[in-house]
């Protein structure tokens, strides 16, 4: 039985494709099939070469996976699917996110289209296809199209043909060791930045650990850091296993934050860096153990950007603290425009604002996502950690640690996030009405009420100091409110007058408040 149109278009995930991809966890079943793959990957060809406006044989898409143990199947078959379409396809093997952009870019491939499978951070039954073309990821609207053209394929399919290997005599099939490549220049960007009287050892005196979480990211440690002299030793989870054993793969993850954290004291390292499975997230440790991540890590890649783009603008998701703000914008002479969540969000948003002709360097999520408008505004965590790197070794050689670029963001804080289901199937509408009366009261109870771009926010200063916001969810019949203060008397102040404010909704279970 082929699958249905209905059944490919739900595994659209905004910019993404994404869906369950084998069985294992109690009551989820297969979503991301074979077919489906194979249909995804004929479909993208199509796509590409109608966008391009050119013939099948001039066209040329590479494919990488991550660490997941349903990469292979999956890669097989959307390469099988491209393929069939006649353009010339390359293995890339193991990869990352961001390492398959690069194909697109560096000189020795200049591929057309790249693939990589992936589910980024999600449980080991997941798995997914991100897609690029010359102007980067994909948008939602691509995605879209794409399962459209999918769904026109699947009646014609023969499945017989889903069990046959892939030609190894087809002149169109090559393989090519990507993240070789990809290593290579950033070991480039690592050597010129440091500038070291050693120019080619120029982490020779520092200690650096990298826990990969069983994901992609092992190469780091491989093939840059011990390239360049760096001693990773302590360095934890390097090798691939889609099975995730030791934590999830997510800077997010408290577990896999406290992991990091632990290696870099026992190892006595100068830094610690941790990648989410596909490496476009990173977070940092500092060597007493003090993690560097949600604003701190945006605080710290601001701070080191900072002299060479005075005034410019740091886009940031909406959850992102007002100390934050005061930090970018008091310490650092910055301006800092807090955006809506969603990756593609913030990096579309500083594409926008340099193309206005207003210089914004970096747009990053309290999540460990980052683009750099100097790296194609490629959200790529392997690059913000090469940036660290280099701020370490220039620190280290001035007989200084990182930790002053933040010295005067304030560490003081007591925050908590609650999440209020929505109890009725018209979430979207329901989410929009409790934002309008939220909003309604807050102004009546005379708060300021700071612009936003997603959801209401409310910032105090007066019987307490912090902040809360109210959004919806963009694809879950959810309410999250994130509530900061200074201290947890402030933090208590500001939930009992999150009570008040939000009382009275009979669809919203509130318990969690």
């Amino acid at each position: 039985m082929s699958i249905t149109k209905s059944e490919l278009m739900k595994l659209q995930n905004g910019s993404d494709v994404r869906g369950i991809a084998c069985e294992g966890i109690e009551g989820e079943h297969v979503t991301l099939t074979s077919e489906a793959a194979y249909l995804i990957g004929r479909a993208f060809a199509i796509w590409l070469l109608k966008k391009k406006n050119i013939a099948p044989e001039e066209c040329i898409v590479g494919v990488g996976t991550d660490s997941r143990i349903t990469g292979p199947e999956i890669k097989k078959q959307a390469i099988r699917g491209m393929l069939d379409e006649g353009i010339y396809v390359s293995d890339c093997g193991m990869a990352s996110t961001p390492a398959m952009f690069m194909s697109i870019v560096y000189p020795e491939t200049r591929y057309d289209g790249a693939c990589m499978i992936t589910a980024s951070h999600l449980p080991f039954n997941r798995n997914g296809l991100k897609f690029f073309d010359h102007e980067g990821g994909l948008e939602h609207d691509d995605i879209t199209a794409i399962l459209e053209i999918a769904s026109t394929l699947s009646d014609s399919m023969d499945p017989s043909v889903l069990e046959e290997p892939l030609p190894t005599d087809n002149k169109r099939f090559t393989e090519f060791e990507l993240i070789s490549l990809y290593s290579a220049n950033l070991c480039m960007k690592i050597c010129d930045g440091v500038n070291a009287d050693n120019y080619d050892a120029p982490l020779k005196n520092l200690k650096i650990v990298v826990d990969a979480g069983n994901g992609a990211g092992g190469f780091f440690v491989k093939e840059v850091l011990d390239e360049l002299g760096a001693d990773t030793t302590g360095s934890n989870f390097l090798e691939p296993d889609g099975t995730f054993p030791n934590h999830i793969p997510n800077p997010e993850n408290k577990d896999a934050m406290k992991a990091i954290c632990d290696a870099t004291v026992a190892a006595g390292a100068d830094l610690g860096l941790i990648f989410d499975t596909d490496v476009d997230r990173m977070s940092a440790v500092l060597s007493d153990g003090t993690p560097i991540n949600r604003d701190s890590i945006i605080a710290m890649i601001a701070a080191i950007l900072a002299p060479d783009y005075p005034g410019s603008t740091i886009i940031t998701d909406s959850v992102t603290s007002d100390r934050l703000t005061d930090f970018l914008e008091n310490d650092l002479g910055l301006k800092h425009l807090c955006y809506m969540r969603g990756y593609k969000n913030v990096i579309n948003k500083c594409k926008e604002l340099n193309a206005e002709g207003i210089v914004s360097p970096l747009a990053m999520e309290t999540s460990g996502h980052g683009c750099l408008k100097e790296n194609y505004y490629l959200d790529d965590g392997a690059y913000l950690a090469v940036k660290l790197v280099i701020a370490v070794a220039k620190a280290k050689r001035e007989g200084k640690t990182i930790d002053h670029f933040i010295a005067n963001l304030c560490t003081e804080y007591a925050d908590r996030e609650v999440r209020f289901p929505i109890l009725t199937d018209d979430f979207h509408a329901y989410g929009t009405s409790v934002l309008e009366t939220f909003k309604k009261r807050a102004l009546q109870s005379g708060f300021e009420l700071p612009k936003s771009y997603e959801g209401i926010r409310i910032r105090f200063s007066d019987v307490c100091t912090g902040w809360m916001l109210l959004r919806a969810s963009l694809h879950d019949p959810v309410m999250v409110l994130n509530l900061e203060g200074h201290t947890p008397r402030d933090l208590e102040i500001i939930t009992g007058i999150a009570q008040s404010l939000v009382e009275g909704f009979d669809k919203l279970d509130l318990s969690a408040l």
